[in-house]
């Protein structure tokens, strides 16, 4: 009886130490490609509008950078998020792809509807998919 005792608080604690090495591994994501130095597309900077009547034009700047960012890109993509001024300033949006420029165009013309907050990012797309950063976001109030 003791022997049978004993046996079963051991296979507990087995069982127990077991259990705990496969789940102290924590989740595992989907694998990514081997980072390579420099092979990567900087993101567009210098993002600006210019606003005639409803019509805003965004033009920004693209560089590569020869130490973390080689790949010269393809295009870039647009993405625009609004909200009316009646929304609380707090509350979230969401950004959606509304365009593609093709290099070496860095310009896009987009017509305003009165009574809304827009907001503008870019993102340089390059071969298979590859993306970089946003841009920074810039907030136009068109009343």
């Amino acid at each position: 009886m003791k022997i049978k005792k004993i046996a079963t608080q051991i296979s507990i604690i087995l069982s127990i130490a077991i259990l705990s090495v496969f789940l102290g591994c924590g989740k595992k994501g989907p694998p990514l490609p081997p980072e390579i130095k420099g092979q990567q597309i900087a993101a567009p900077f210098d993002l600006k509008y210019t606003l005639d009547s409803a019509k805003i034009t965004l033009s920004w700047k693209h560089e590569i950078d020869k130490e973390s960012a080689v790949i010269k890109p393809d295009g870039f993509n647009i993405f625009m998020a609004k909200k009316t001024f009646k929304e609380c300033a707090s509350c979230p949006f969401k950004f959606n792809n509304i365009a593609s420029v093709a290099m070496p165009s860095m310009e896009f013309l987009f017509e305003l509807e009165k009574g809304y907050k827009y907001y503008f990012r870019v993102q340089a797309m390059g071969e298979d998919s590859m993306k970089s950063e946003y841009s920074k976001t810039i907030q136009v109030d068109y009343k």
